[in-house]
C-alpha cells in the first residue's frame, strides 16, 4: 500500500500552500491532514478476509469523507472551502486514492503474481504516424494518444518504432494499458455519461478486453440503459439521488450552512457508500481475473 499513490493526499498537501486559503482555514486543514494520516493508518491495519475486509474498509471511508465534507468543508466560517471545492478537488479525490488500497487489500492474493499499477493514471488510447514521403520522420513519426483515467488497473507498456531492421533511428514510448479503467464522479449527469460513453468506446477500441465502469456517489439524472454503450456498468455508490438543487443553493454561504446543516448531515448519513457498491466493482474484478480450479469449476459445472 505504500506505493500507491496519494492523490487526495497530495490535494491536502496543495491545500495548504495555496494563497487563497482563508487563514480562518489553516489550523482546520492542518488538523485534516493529520487525520488524513491516521485514516491510512486505519486502512493498512485491515486484514484481508474478502467481505470483513470490504465492511471494515468502507466503513473507515465513510467517517473519514464525513470528516472532509462536513468538519472541514460544510462547516468551515469562510465560503472558500465549500464554494471552490469543485476546483480543490478534496472530496472527490477520496474514492480515487481508496480503490487503490480497497483492490489491492481485498484481492491480495488473487493479484500475486500480477505486474500491475493501481490508481489514477493515464493509459494508451491510440496511435498514429506523422510522417510522410517528402517529411519522413524517425520511426515513422510514431504518436500516442493517452486517456487520464481516475482509476485503473494497467500495466506499462513500452512501444519501439523504426524503419530499420535493427531499429536504428528508433523512437521509444512509454505508456500503460489499462485493463479495468473507472471513472469516479460524485454527481453523475448527463453530460458526464456521454463523455464516459464515448471513453468507454476508446478504451475498448485500443484494448478490446478491458472493462470500463463509471462510478458515481449520487444520481443526477434519469438512468440510461449502458447496453447500447462501452461502458460495462454504472455505479452509485451511495445507492441515492442527489440533493435538489433548491436544497443546495442554501450552502452557498455561512450563514445558509448553518441554518440547513441537520438537513445536509441527515441526507449525507442516511446515504452512507454502500458496501454492496464497493463488492459488486470488486466481483466485476474478481470475474475478470479468473477462477480455474478444477474442484471448484466441477462444483458449479461451467467455466
Amino acid at each position: 500500500m505504500n506505493d500507491l499513490p496519494t492523490p487526495h493526499g497530495d490535494k491536502l498537501k496543495a491545500l495548504i500552500q495555496n494563497e487563497k486559503l482563508p487563514p480562518e482555514d489553516l489550523p482546520r486543514v492542518r488538523r485534516t491532514i493529520e487525520r488524513y494520516e491516521r485514516w491510512l493508518q486505519e486502512l493498512r491495519q485491515v486484514e484481508a478476509v474478502y467481505s470483513e475486509t470490504v465492511a471494515q474498509l468502507v466503513s473507515l471511508l465513510n467517517a473519514y469523507k464525513r470528516h472532509i465534507e462536513v468538519d472541514l468543508i460544510f462547516d468551515s466560517d469562510e465560503d472558500f472551502l465549500y464554494r471552490q471545492k469543485g476546483q480543490l478537488k478534496l472530496d472527490n479525490t477520496i474514492i480515487e486514492e481508496f480503490l487503490p488500497i480497497l483492490v489491492t487489500t481485498a484481492l491480495r492474493e488473487r493479484l500475486q503474481g500480477y505486474q500491475l499499477s493501481f490508481g489514477p493514471t493515464t493509459c494508451f488510447s491510440a496511435i498514429r504516424f506523422e510522417s510522410g514521403i517528402t517529411s519522413p520522420q524517425p520511426g515513422g513519426g510514431v504518436r500516442l494518444r493517452e486517456k487520464a483515467h481516475d482509476f485503473a488497473i494497467s500495466t506499462k507498456l513500452f512501444i519501439r518504432t523504426s524503419h530499420q531492421p535493427d531499429f536504428r533511428e528508433k523512437v521509444t514510448a512509454e505508456t500503460h494499458i489499462a485493463y479495468v479503467a473507472a471513472e469516479c464522479k460524485t454527481n453523475l449527469d448527463k453530460t458526464m455519461f456521454q463523455e464516459a460513453a464515448a471513453t468507454a468506446l476508446d478504451v475498448k477500441t485500443a484494448v478490446p478486453g478491458a472493462r470500463y465502469y463509471l462510478l458515481c456517489e449520487w444520481l443526477d439524472m434519469t438512468p440510461i440503459n449502458t447496453s447500447t454503450t462501452a461502458i460495462d456498468e454504472i455505479i452509485i455508490l451511495r445507492k441515492a439521488k442527489r440533493l435538489p438543487s433548491n436544497v443546495r443553493g442554501q450552502f452557498n454561504t455561512t450563514a445558509g450552512r448553518r441554518h440547513s446543516r441537520a438537513i445536509f448531515i441527515e441526507y449525507v448519513e442516511s446515504h452512507p457508500f454502500s458496501v454492496d457498491a464497493f463488492t459488486r466493482f470488486l466481483d466485476h474484478i474478481r470475474e475478470m481475473i479468473g477462477d480455474y480450479e478444477e474442484d471448484d469449476v466441477l462444483a458449479r459445472g461451467y467455466f
